[in-house]
């Protein structure tokens, strides 16, 4: 056989699982796996302009496909510029492989020119991690991380490697072929089936229940459990309400949908999971963006709780029944239980709660106010959907109030269309994600919602698109300041406005233009809808669209804190008779 360098191996490895794309930012210590890298014909490297934008590449890669997205950093700064990445990543269960450079074995410990402990800095935020020591650990370990990665609960796991272990090949080795024992960990096994005897009482518990409802997160998304899932809630005729990341898992423009539920929810999805008595949860942590107070979470409510990962459940909310498993298995495995029980919605019983339910979505909680001088940020998401409904789209948004009006005002009808941070809250995530899901998905639109604060945290990778036409279109809700710590100094500290102008933006238009890209602004609504069908006409051109927005836009409805699901801060137009 023909001798192999640890680098070469490692190339040959991500052949082997399949790797597309390789997102990566080179350094001293992994040269050897760059070299390597260029001769691979299967393998394409993207080139970030930094370690954060290459890592959200892979995330915005791994949430629209469900693959694996990896990664390639250099040791020191480049692991820990990953690091705000990966935790994104780890928050959200996204399946990502991280491959990070570190100095040679026998340097280890001495604080060696861009040594820093990967392994200790990201234990807190990877499911896993590996530390080679020899260039037969690198095929085994990569195989493993794939595998640790994408199974079970999803989450990044991260490899590194030291640079006398993918050096020079003078060190080679014969590649060692693929083992069944390599991928059989005695620590690692997670379950995947629920136990029959809580399938069967959770549906003697939903078709007891007169009103339940279905609390969808993005475990529903991650796990592909989403046909089952709407087959399901048609078949027992339940309201529906998603968490953030849940969003897609159900029809938007599914009457049962009810909206996201939560700080930012709609008035129909607080009130109702409410006023409910039973709480079908899947794949949901019960976060404190979805449970405001958890002493006040739905007094009334039993939960059922699906969750591959058992130390999810009763964490917060504590469950009535429990269900370990696999979301699209346990949700099987309940269609068949139905099935044997003859189980199915008794529609009369519901009926008094569907009117409910029906007298709660009377009431617009989303209603804003038009002028004609400056556009609503909820405006021009209405004005995105309105262009864009009949396209194939990906939506990518960053962090803060773009986010909650992109999730609040353009509706979602398909899972792995709306990628966003969740759990982490990463501003900057946005941009590179969307260049992950537009080389992943070329056939599709892919649009970016984000903030000029937002933005200028990853702008550079607009050079990243160029040099690989990446054709992404992107909206920044430019309203001059940090929108959400505006929202609440505004809200709840008296009004004090402090360090959340953004007075000094670069003109967008003239940086997208000298990055090579096109660049529109919009100055008042009346320009919005040629704008946006201008720039979406551009299809194989970025497209920066500038649009200028109130500064004091908030986002309503707004849990009030430490309330329960009811309570409130609703548009001003209403306030007076639903407070």
């Amino acid at each position: 056989m023909t001798k192999m360098s640890g680098a070469q191996m490692l190339v040959r490895t991500l052949e082997d699982l399949g790797v597309e794309y390789l997102f990566g930012y080179p350094g001293g210590s992994v040269i050897d796996i760059y070299d390597a890298l260029q001769h691979s014909e299967k393998i394409k490297h993207v080139l970030a302009r930094h370690e954060q934008g290459a890592c959200h590449m892979a995330d915005g890669y791994a949430r629209t496909t469900g693959k694996v997205g990896f990664a390639l950093v250099t040791s020191g700064p480049g692991a820990t510029n990953a690091v705000t990445a990966i935790a994104t990543a780890y928050m959200d269960s996204i399946p990502m492989v991280v491959l990070t450079g570190q100095v040679a074995t026998n340097l280890i410990g001495t604080d060696a020119f861009q040594e820093v402990d990967t392994i200790g800095i990201t234990r807190p935020v990877v499911k896993h991690s590996f530390l080679c020591k020899s260039p037969l650990d690198i095929p085994k370990f990569i195989r493993q991380a794939y595998y640790i990665a994408s199974t079970g609960k999803p989450g990044p796991v991260v490899v590194d490697l030291p640079k006398d272990c993918v050096g020079f090949a003078s060190y080679g080795t014969d590649f060692p072929p693929l083992k069944d024992e390599d991928l059989k960990l005695v620590t690692y096994n997670p379950t995947t089936q629920g136990h029959k005897g809580q399938i069967r009482r959770a549906i003697k518990q939903i078709t007891r229940a007169h009103r339940p409802i279905a609390l969808v997160g993005g475990g529903a998304i991650v796990g592909d459990a989403c046909d089952n899932l709407r087959k399901f809630v048609e078949r027992f005729n339940m309201p529906v309400v998603c968490s953030l990341m849940g969003l897609g898992a159900v029809p938007s423009t599914d009457p049962r949908f009810l909206g996201m539920l939560g700080m930012h929810g709609t008035y129909q999805a607080n009130n109702a999971i409410n006023k409910s008595d039973l709480i079908f949860a899947i794949g949901v942590r019960f976060d404190d963006r979805v449970t405001n107070n958890v002493k006040k979470f739905c007094p009334d409510a039993k939960v059922i709780h699906i969750d591959i990962d058992p130390s999810a459940i009763s964490k917060l909310i504590e469950a009535d029944l429990p269900i370990v498993g696999d979301a699209n298995t346990v949700l099987g495995q309940l269609l068949d239980m139905a099935d044997e029980m003859k189980a199915k919605a008794d529609n009369e019983v519901l009926q008094p709660w569907w009117d409910e339910i029906n007298e709660l979505k009377k009431f617009d909680g989303l209603k804003y106010t038009k002028t004609d001088d400056v556009c609503h940020p909820a405006e021009v998401i209405e004005a995105l959907y309105k262009a864009t409904k009949d396209h194939d789209v990906i939506i990518s948004t960053d962090v803060g109030q773009h986010q909650m009006f992109a999730a609040l005002y353009y509706p979602v009808d398909k899972p792995r269309t709306f990628i966003t941070s969740g759990g982490l809250g990463t501003m900057g995530f946005g941009f590179p994600a969307a260049i992950g899901a537009k080389l992943a998905n070329p056939e599709k639109e892919v649009i970016l919602i984000t903030g000029d604060g937002s933005f200028q945290m990853n702008i550079q990778e607009l050079s990243t698109c160029l040099e690989y036409n990446v054709p992404v279109k992107i909206f920044i809700l430019d309203n001059h300041t940090l929108g959400m710590v505006r929202q609440w100094q505004t809200l709840f500290y008296q009004g004090r406005i402090t360090q959340t102008n953004l007075n000094y933006n670069p003109d967008f238009v003239k940086v997208s233009q000298a990055y090579g890209h096109e660049g529109f602004i919009v100055g008042k609504p009346s320009e919005l809808e040629e704008t946006i069908e201008k720039a979406l006409s551009m299809k194989d051109k970025l497209v920066v669209v500038d649009v200028l927005c109130n500064t004091t836009s908030q986002v309503l409805p707004m849990q009030k804190t430490a309330g329960a699901m009811d309570e409130m801060i609703l548009p001003e137009e209403e306030n007076g008779a639903h407070k």
